[in-house]
């Protein structure tokens, strides 16, 4: 037989990668695009007059994804750890040019066109996961200094932050906020220094609320949708009129009602309400359940990890994805006021879940170094 070269020669003498994660990641996947099909035909048929149309294409970026997914287990972790800064820098670049030639939706311009429209946001979340795990794994003891434990990344995001108010696109900031400093938090940097950041941060956010009256006007609406119900407070009291009309068990998938152009970004970021329309607080739950297997999954590898570098790129993506999964469930059952976080594999957006993907592809990847992978 002939010998194996190449990446996958290599890759397969790392180890193979975890099979509960993968398993875990296609599950989601696939039962996100039968609700996606389910929550989406009737807004599909009205605007395009095809039925499928978002299912389609939903399911074109997915098989693209899965395939990137796959295709990302095989190269070298150094590879990684070298575009890591290129690839922050990439981000940047795009979250300038979004704001002169970017798409204006909403009174928000958060895509741009370059032969195919995508949202720039999405490759900074992952910019900002692997710069900040290569630039933790470099510094190491020095972490807890100033200098390096904090001044390199406060700069990075405060770099993030101001390109993406600007947008506005304050769901963003939140993730890569969050994310970042759960990063440092593990890197070793002091806790005082979280005191000083967590001031700056709420001074941010004031400012922030004050100048954007929108996000003014959806905090006011969480407090009390029913003061508006026809305007600020409609979209999140259909929401719960969906949770609460499923019941234990549902009204069975594809029977929703609110999907009937009651419920706005039914087949987007308020696509789990109607998951627990037709699937009930059983279904809903058990879709919580694969959540949280994953998420545990992807900590236990972080743990395992051989590598300060791949233990930190892992546990940042599996924060993120825990985030954006806690922040869309609070919103659509109005325990958070609106965001505007998609759910991960469930929300329809070909950026997202091509990205998110991607990122269980890394930590397949570096799965293949664990020191256990073991059931």
């Amino acid at each position: 037989m002939a010998k194996k070269k190449g990446l996958w020669a290599l890759a397969e003498k790392r180890g193979m990668i975890d099979l509960p994660f993968l398993i875990l990641t296609l599950l989601l996947v696939f039962i996100g695009l039968a609700m996606l099909l389910s929550a989406s035909y009737a807004r599909a048929y009205s605007e395009t007059g095809q039925a499928a149309y978002y299912f389609v294409r939903q399911a074109g970026f997915a098989a693209f994804g899965i395939f990137a997914m796959l295709a990302v287990t095989i190269v070298p972790v150094d590879w990684i750890r070298k575009l890591s800064m290129p690839l922050l820098a990439v981000s940047i670049i795009l979250l300038v040019l979004v704001l002169l030639i970017g798409t204006d939706e909403g009174g928000a311009k958060r895509w741009i066109y370059l032969g195919v429209s995508f949202q720039p946001s999405e490759i900074t979340k992952l910019a900002v996961v692997l710069t900040f795990a290569a630039l933790i794994s470099g510094y190491g003891e020095k972490m807890k200094t100033f200098y390096y434990g904090v001044l390199p990344f406060s700069v990075i995001l405060l770099v993030i932050f101001a390109l993406l108010a600007l947008e506005p696109h304050l769901s963003c900031i939140v993730i890569v906020g969050a994310t970042g400093a759960a990063m440092m938090f593990m890197g070793g940097t002091r806790l005082r220094w979280f005191a000083i950041l967590g001031v700056c941060a709420v001074i941010f956010v004031l400012v922030y609320l004050h100048f954007m009256g929108y996000a003014s006007a959806r905090i006011t609406a969480w407090r009390n949708p029913e003061a508006d119900p026809s305007d600020s407070g409609y979209q999140i009291l259909q929401s719960l009129y969906a949770i609460g009309s499923g019941g234990l068990w549902g009204l069975g998938l594809g029977k929703s009602r609110q999907k009937y152009l009651y419920l706005p970004e039914e087949h987007n970021d308020y696509i789990f309400a109607i998951v627990c329309e037709e699937l009930g607080f059983v279904g809903a739950g058990l879709i919580i359940l694969l959540f949280m297997l994953l998420i545990v999954r992807g900590i236990w590898l972080a743990l395992h990890a051989k590598t300060r570098f791949c233990s930190l790129v892992m546990a940042g993506i599996v924060v993120q994805l825990a985030l954006q999964v806690f922040f869309n469930i609070g919103v659509v059952s109005n325990f958070l006021p609106a965001t505007g976080i998609s759910l991960p594999f469930f929300s329809y957006g070909g950026t997202a879940l091509m990205l998110q993907l991607f990122e269980m592809g890394l930590v397949l990847n570096m799965s293949r170094d664990c020191s256990s992978n073991l059931l």
